[in-house]
């Protein structure tokens, strides 16, 4: 099942239904009134937890000290942050979604909302030498980064997982000067393959004439032992390899063959390729944004342009501000700059929004909606979408990550939300007032990103998005596995729901992770906006970070990654969720491919290919 409306939204929507939520127990879930069908959700409204909201405490989250339809949150002071796992962690993750998504009063410059407001600065798509910029943000228009829902892993290549649960990344192949790709043959010369097959598990390569190249091997860069020195255990392991396409018997597509340094062929887990997109069920693709606070943007000038020096004189040995020492030169920074910052003490704020078109939802009152110029597809083909041109459309919000430095934690507390109409939980359990509940999986509904009623199989990757220098040009259909070949909407499920495994509990201080569960519910029931506020419409689903904001080292248990360790979005990691709601090898978290707790955790900061004097360039 999927989660709840607050009491009040189902008052206001469902009046005609009373009689039916009279029959509820208590224990189940609310059903919320879409006005074309009901949908089942499931944020419990009983959970047993150590962790949640005192009404004081929520109150004084406010501006006025009242909670209230549409009231401004503060943020999180960061610099007083608490520090003390796990509540402390999952309260500040909800006050600053509360924050970002209040409007906007007149001390932000305007806006909507207050990531809407010019105190925040859209980061642009990387050129191709992985250069972004500053755009300093204009309220009401948002620069979009395109439609790819794949991520990139900690060198910022697409990184996939093969069958056997272990993390492979996708490098890419050279082209000869008529595009094909080219291999090193048993002569360390490079020759084009004309064709692609696979024995015994292996790759065999052929020349463009038909003919066996003899020991031919991908051109694939050497490995470095020293690579990855400080960063997690996740970047040492993972398995370089090249992509190939094998002939298919369809007459439409071919096969992505993964292939590593010395020929093997990687079996993937079905329907992954690189670069996958994501299309809801009313066929709108999924659009992307990051955004930064003024905070961290003074901190990156100040830090790059020599204003105020990192550790060494190298950029990539800073750390993100935490204490209010850290924060005071760029608060200078800024003031001689004529710029002073509302929220000084919310210190340094990453956030990446996903959005779809407003008017492909039954519902769109029910979202936060901002207007933004997104691509035009011609998509009379079942196979290719090639854009056309582009359109200024409105918008709405369907998942949000929230990534922030706190007081001991350089590394920044990952955090993560979602709408509620997004896609149903697989199975998970919660300890209740009553005992252990076991919520099914349950898919009945209508979902955004999910049939109503399917069995699966979910999370397949049904098409790629190609990037031809910073832009999305096409969308290509996929066959193979769960994949269907054709450009077709996405089956999504949340595997794993809280993020944490059905069997293993995601974190030292919870005894199971029910336990776990039962904490980020709590949190969700004791943060309702009063009335039908939009925020309502959407909830935590976890936040992590690490044990005493080290460089992480993998996922609780066997690292020191912890809160809800497995955590995922289903609309911005749709495929990395591993295969069941299980823990598994393939299971992936923020930290897999955010492998530092120094600058170089943030992908926009410094490049991961290019390093920091790539990246986000700085202010002045």
């Amino acid at each position: 099942m999927s989660q709840p409306r607050h009491k009040s939204i189902n008052k206001r929507r469902a009046v005609g239904m009373l009689f039916m939520v009279a029959l509820i127990c208590l224990s189940l879930p609310l059903l919320k009134w879409t006005g074309t069908a009901v949908e089942a959700q499931s944020i419990p409204p009983n959970p047993m937890s150590s962790c949640t909201v005192a009404p004081a405490l929520f109150a004084s989250w406010f501006q006025s000290g009242i909670p209230a339809l549409n009231g401004v949150v503060d943020p999180a002071n960061s610099i007083t942050f608490p520090n003390t796992p796990n509540c402390s962690f999952y309260q500040w993750s909800k006050q600053m979604f509360l924050w970002l998504t209040s409007p906007a009063p007149k001390v932000y410059g305007g806006g909507s909302f207050i990531f809407d407001s010019p105190s925040f600065f859209d980061v642009s798509p990387p050129d191709l030498g992985g250069v972004r910029t500053f755009v300093p943000h204009v309220p009401g228009i948002f620069a979009f980064s395109g439609v790819g829902a794949a991520k990139a892993g900690p060198n910022g290549l697409p990184i996939l997982i093969d069958k056997n649960g272990t993390m492979i990344e996708v490098h890419p192949t050279p082209l000869s000067k008529q595009g094909k790709p080219l291999v090193l043959n048993n002569a360390g010369q490079q020759v084009e393959v004309g064709r692609i097959a696979v024995q015994s598990g292996r790759a065999i390569f052929l020349d463009p004439t038909g003919q066996l190249i003899p020991g031919a091997v991908p051109i694939l860069p050497q490995s470095d032992p020293s690579r990855g020195g400080g960063l997690s255990k996740q970047i040492l392991n993972i398995v370089p390899v090249q992509k190939f396409m094998m002939a298919s018997t369809s007459a439409v597509a071919s096969t992505p063959v993964f292939v590593t340094a010395t020929s093997t062929v990687v079996q993937t887990e079905e329907g992954q390729a690189d670069g996958g997109a994501l299309l809801s069920q009313s066929n709108s693709l999924i659009y992307y944004a990051t955004l930064v606070n003024d905070v961290y943007a003074y901190f990156l000038t100040g830090t790059k342009n020599g204003a105020i020096p990192p550790p060494g004189g190298v950029v990539a040995n800073a750390l993100f501000p935490t204490t209010s020492t850290e924060l005071a030169p760029i608060v200078t920074l800024a003031s001689a700059h004529g710029v002073t910052f509302p929220d000084p003490t919310a210190l340094a704020v990453e956030i990446k929004t996903s959005w779809v078109e407003a008017s492909t939802l039954p519902n769109p009152g029910d979202y936060i909606t901002i207007m933004g110029t997104i691509p035009i597809y011609n998509t009379s083909s079942s196979t290719t979408w090639v854009q056309t041109g582009q359109k200024t459309v409105l918008l709405a919000m369907v998942g949000m990550h929230v990534v922030g430095s706190t007081a001991g934690h350089p590394e920044m507390v990952w955090a993560t939300f979602e709408h509620f109409g997004n896609a149903p939980n697989a199975a998970y359990q919660y300890v209740s007032t009553l005992g252990l509940q076991n919520v099914p999986q349950n898919t009945a509904g209508t979902w955004l990103f999910t049939v109503s009623g399917s069995g699966g199989p979910f999370n397949c990757m049904n098409q790629t998005a190609n990037p031809v220098t910073s832009t999305f040009t096409n969308i290509v259909a996929l066959s193979g596995g769960c994949a269907p070949g054709t450009i077709t909407p996405n089956n999504v499920i949340r595997m794993k729901a809280f993020g944490a495994a059905f069997n293993q509990t995601p974190n030292p201080l919870d005894p199971s992770t029910a336990a776990s569960n039962s904490e980020i519910i709590s949190v969700n029931n004791a943060t309702q906006v009063p009335g039908p506020d939009l925020r309502n419409q959407y909830f935590m689903t976890g936040a992590t970070w690490t044990i005493g904001g080290a460089a992480p080292t993998g996922m609780f248990p066997g690292g020191n990654e912890v809160g809800t360790s497995r955590l995922t979005n289903t609309t911005m990691e749709t495929f990395g969720q591993g295969s069941s709601n299980m823990a598994t090898g393939s299971d992936t978290n923020c930290f897999t491919c955010h492998v530092s707790n120094k600058v170089t955790v943030s992908h926009v900061f410094c490049d991961p290919v290019n390093g920091c004097s790539a990246g986000l360039q700085p202010l002045f």
